[in-house]
């Protein structure tokens, strides 16, 4: 009987058997098919996006998901070899602070970037290449890799460790992940165009308000600034420094520095040996650096790159030569420069530059207009005006011996006096007008006069009115002008600095052989028993030129100073 019972349970047993193993099958179909729908999504994911960085983590985020690894990274490889970026999943902000820097690409890093093949590890410790962890780096065992071409270039490595539950990596992982690898091509590469489309259109941006700016005769300063915060912009550089070559010397001058630790820039006046933009302003190439702060080209001037890493500086080239150098840093541990942008900056540097010579060259033409101009003016004083003044005041003269009564010859001579006077006001104006180079010692008073009280507006706050009398321009002599115009600057420098004015009137008049300098203001006066060393350098001043020096108060406050000296006789 027991042994026709065990007969007759056989093909229940077998039927049991059967029925587990097609279970068996199906979770493993199901399994498979879980597995290809969570492929597609990451796929989809990762396809989706468009900003780079973005894409990066999202690949290495669907990676760790689909392999069931705790940690992830994606390791760029850049233009010399190296890893450029890192981004890691699995690891948190203070270990990942803890860590310490991006990794070197030395040890199985800089073996994978040598041999980019798929590779899995039952233990990553027993690999001969591994070697090279950080001391807070976490403990890692299991271990896949994959990489990542973008057409027929090697983008970077998908490195995988720690698969969850003590497992190893299998062969299904493997082919899941270099599927995932393919995806990720596409998606870098369709990021890459889009951001260098983006890429290109900031900069045509950044140049065409750049060369407007400088057409339309905004002051070159605030164009330099533009041209250093747009590149900063662009680039997300910490630091921007623009330097412009010293006449008659081989240094570059700092004309702008703007961000991290400008100040240590500002000012600077180095020669192009033993500097980073002089390497580049003499090869008339960009030159780059990973590590700026510890270049070993930068032997010259004080410390000045202290917290900075990856640093490209490029020449401002134009058809004459080159114009300048603009350099550009980031903080330690951020991306290195690109070749293409690096390649972009040459290119905006080089319009800016271009700009900054059409821009003179414009200004050169208008000064040349204005020259001719004032010529012009010049002779049509001289030949018309002139010439019918000196006639009216020969016909004026010819009447009086046909006027009999006194007062009206005496109204006749003075006159002829006034018309002689104003002959020579016009002489004056006609040598100011033809005085053509930009150095004082060709420059009329009035000239002289006028830009003195210019340059000390902005510490004003507002523009004093000047009023000139007689002939400025060529009845004083150099030295008196000289002294005049220090008077004059000294002056208005306290009425800045002491005044609390909210105006301030001028007069320069020349008169019976003297020179007179008014200067009033609406100030507070000068306080008793104040400093007055800079007026007794205005009262030597005049002392030596046998004048004085009248300190005064207006009926309303404030204060009037007037220098009074002899002119010389001629």
């Amino acid at each position: 009987m027991e042994s026709a019972r065990s007969s007759e349970d056989l093909p229940r047993l077998r039927l049991d058997e059967l029925l587990e193993e097609l279970r068996v099958r199906i979770d493993v179909v199901r399994g498979t098919q879980d597995r290809v729908h969570s492929l597609l999504e990451a796929v989809f994911s990762v396809g989706r996006e468009l900003d780079l960085s973005h894409v990066l983590r999202r690949i290495v985020e669907a990676a760790v998901v689909l392999v069931d690894a705790e940690y992830g990274a994606l390791g760029v490889i850049g233009d010399d070899q190296r890893l450029a970026e890192f981004p890691p999943v699995g690891v948190g902000k203070e270990q990942t602070e803890a860590i310490g820097s991006l990794p070197s690409g030395h040890g199985i890093l800089g073996e994978l970037i040598r041999h980019p093949e798929p590779l899995r590890l039952a233990e990553l410790s027993e690999h001969p290449a591994s070697y090279g962890f950080r001391p807070n780096h976490p403990p890692m065992h299991s271990f896949l890799r994959v990489p990542i071409r973008v057409r027929e270039e090697v983008f970077g490595n998908l490195h995988l460790t720690g698969k969850r539950g003590g497992k190893e990596f299998d062969g299904e992982d493997e082919t899941v992940l270099s599927t995932l690898a393919v995806a990720a091509g596409v998606a870098i590469e369709n990021a890459r165009l889009y951001e260098e489309a983006r890429h290109r259109q900031r900069w045509l941006e950044a140049n065409a308000e750049v060369t407007k700016s400088l057409l339309s005769g905004v002051d070159e300063t605030r164009v330099l600034e533009l041209i250093v915060e747009h590149a900063r912009r662009i680039l997300s550089a910490d630091l921007g420094v623009l330097m412009l070559p010293v006449t008659g010397s081989d240094a570059l001058e700092v004309r702008l520095a703007a961000g991290t630790d400008a100040e240590a820039h500002r000012g600077l006046v180095l020669p192009c040996r033993g500097t980073f933009a002089g390497a580049a302003f003499t090869a008339s190439e960009p030159v780059t650096s990973t590590d700026v702060e510890n270049d070993p080209r930068i032997t010259v001037g004080p410390q000045r790159w202290d917290g900075l890493g990856p640093a490209v500086a490029v020449p401002m080239r134009t058809s004459d030569g080159v114009g300048g150098v603009l350099s550009l840093a980031r903080a330690v541990r951020s991306p290195a420069f690109t070749q293409m942008e690096t390649d972009t900056l040459l290119g905006f540097a080089g319009q800016a530059a271009i700009a900054m010579k059409l821009a003179e060259r414009r200004r050169d033409a208008e000064q040349l207009a204005l020259l001719e101009d004032r010529d012009r003016i010049a002779r049509d004083l001289h030949d018309l005006a002139i010439q019918r003044l000196f006639a009216a005041g020969m016909t004026l003269q010819s009447t009086v011996r046909f006027v009999q009564h006194p007062e009206g010859s005496e109204r006749l001579l003075r006159v002829v006096d006034d018309l002689d006077d104003t002959i020579k006001i016009i002489r004056s104006t006609i040598f100011g007008l033809r005085s053509h180079e930009a150095g004082p010692a060709v420059q009329g008073l009035r000239v002289r006069t006028a830009k003195t009280i210019e340059e000390v507006v902005p510490a004003l706050g507002f523009t004093p009115s000047l009023r000139t009398e007689g002939l400025v321009d060529t009845d004083v002599p150099r030295p008196v002008a000289d002294d005049m115009v220090a008077v004059l600057a000294e002056a208005l420098s306290n009425v800045a600095r002491h005044a609390h004015a909210g105006a301030a009137e001028i007069s320069l008049v020349v008169s019976s052989g003297r020179l007179t300098l008014t200067v009033t203001d609406d100030g507070v006066g000068i306080p008793e028993g104040g400093r007055r060393s800079g007026l007794r350098n205005l009262a030597e001043r005049a002392g030596k030129l046998g004048g004085e020096l009248v300190l005064g108060a207006p009926a309303g406050g404030g204060t009037r100073l007037v220098w009074d000296v002899p002119l010389p006789e001629r």
